[in-house]
């Protein structure tokens, strides 16, 4: 299969439309009735799309069935092929459940390169940058995406697996990196330890960083924080294993958009579970349109998020016409904390706490005490002055939270997705929160 190179904009929503429908019927064609898994879910269903809003009749489909029939294959469940044609195996997370095994094919993992194409073109990275990948390059698939899609493009890709944190920033140093590629967390991270060793990032020549794997990089606090450690621009990108690169950002730290001429997005209300108003709080449901080996089709990400689709005296105006959105993946449906019935999601904490530049690392923990929910948050402060976090806090949230301070360097830091906040209430009572 021949993958078209990057389609970074569209005139129209009509035309945009038309080429998402067109490589969804060539999906759906392509995979029946080879795909055991689609067959199966799809055998009462009308194959015949008159429209993009024909796939709403359609089942979704959920983490837990990939789970599922991953367990008892022992292989991907939703595979097109006999397993012997694919090439690439790579593994999500496991950050919320069992990790599920994924294969691509060589003409799926070519997708790959083209959903990485958009995000490339947004930060202008070109032959001549020299790319940091700062990635133990683990089982899943992001770095690796990330890191073929640079040689494709002719880019030097410099790998860092098995590195320490001091020895990264050396090869930054030395090398001459342009281009830095890791999560919110650990970008910060890397200038922690710069300031900690004297070294002067001014030194090194990063021009931009593309992060993933977090909500941080379009989060204002968080985005400013990267921004002025490195002296760079910042990316945010996301994506899933299972799903393939699906979002990219701007510069001016807008939100995300969803590459659309790769995936066909949905969005359920969470209020309604019926389609979504524009701005509404919502869940992200995602087809992939080029993922032939192991396709998904209306897969409930469990991504939290608000769409806004441009106008089309904008779209005339030159705007892209992908949908946006706004603050980027807000946090997730299992993440979501429910506390004295206030709504709290991790990328409103992060945004508080990363105002304060004093504050290095923190750790939100929800426990009960006495049949109430109670807040505590440690913070590695420089200042040592908690109170003025906890009156931000309380101003924002509209809660009580016990902010205390504690040692520098005491606090876990993370490589990968970091996980900053605790949720210690007994099981029972989370259930509860969940039905109500």
């Amino acid at each position: 299969m021949t993958v078209p190179s990057s389609f970074s904009a569209s005139p129209s929503r009509e035309q945009l439309d038309a080429l998402k429908l067109e490589r969804l019927r060539g999906l759906v064609r392509a995979i029946l009735p080879h795909n055991r898994f689609y067959a199966g879910k799809l055998a009462r269903e009308s194959h015949e799309l008159a429209s993009l809003d024909a796939l709403e009749q359609w089942p979704f489909t959920f983490k837990e069935e990939l789970v599922e029939a991953a367990a008892a294959a022992g292989i991907p469940g939703n595979l097109t092929w006999p397993p012997d044609r694919y090439v690439r195996f790579h593994q999500t997370s496991g950050t919320h459940g069992r990790p599920i095994p994924v294969f691509d094919t060589a003409e799926d993992w070519a997708w790959w390169m083209a959903c990485w194409e958009s995000i490339l073109d947004r930060g202008g990275v070109r032959p001549g940058d020299r790319v940091l990948v700062a990635s133990s390059f683990g089982p899943f698939a992001g770095f690796w995406s990330c890191f073929d899609a640079l040689l494709s493009r002719q880019v030097m890709a410099i790998p860092t697996g098995g590195m320490t944190t001091l020895a990264r920033l050396e090869m930054a140093r030395s090398i001459g990196a342009t281009v830095l590629v890791a999560t919110p967390s650990y970008s910060l991270h890397l200038a922690e330890v710069a300031a900690d060793h004297k070294l002067d990032l001014k030194h090194v020549p990063i021009r931009l960083v593309i992060v993933a794997g977090e909500p941080g990089g379009s989060v204002p606090a968080v985005r400013s924080r990267i921004r002025e450690a490195w002296g760079a621009d910042l990316l945010d990108h996301a994506g899933a294993t299972e799903v393939g690169p699906w979002g990219v950002g701007d510069l001016a730290g807008q939100g995300l958009d969803v590459i659309e001429p790769w995936f066909h997005a949905e969005f359920l209300s969470v209020k309604t579970g019926q389609a979504a108003e524009p701005g509404e709080l919502s869940e992200l449901v995602l087809t992939t349109l080029g993922r032939v080996g192991a396709p998904l089709i209306r897969y409930r990400t469990g991504d939290l998020v608000r769409p806004r689709w441009p106008t089309p005296d904008a779209i005339e105006a030159g705007a892209c016409a992908w949908v946006r959105l706004e603050g980027g993946v807000l946090g997730r449906t299992d993440d979501m904390l429910v506390v004295r019935g206030v709504n709290i999601f991790p990328g409103a904490i992060d945004d508080i706490v990363r105002s304060f530049p004093e504050v290095v690392e923190y750790r939100l923990t929800v426990a009960t005490h006495e049949s109430l929910d109670v807040l505590k948050l440690e913070i590695e402060d420089r200042l040592a002055d908690p109170g003025r976090v906890a009156r931000e806090m309380q101003v924002r949230l509209g809660l009580r939270v016990d902010v205390v301070t504690v040692s520098a360097g005491s606090l876990p830091r993370f490589e990968g997705k970091g996980r900053r906040i605790v949720d210690r209430r007994d099981t029972r009572r989370k259930e509860d929160r969940k039905e109500g």
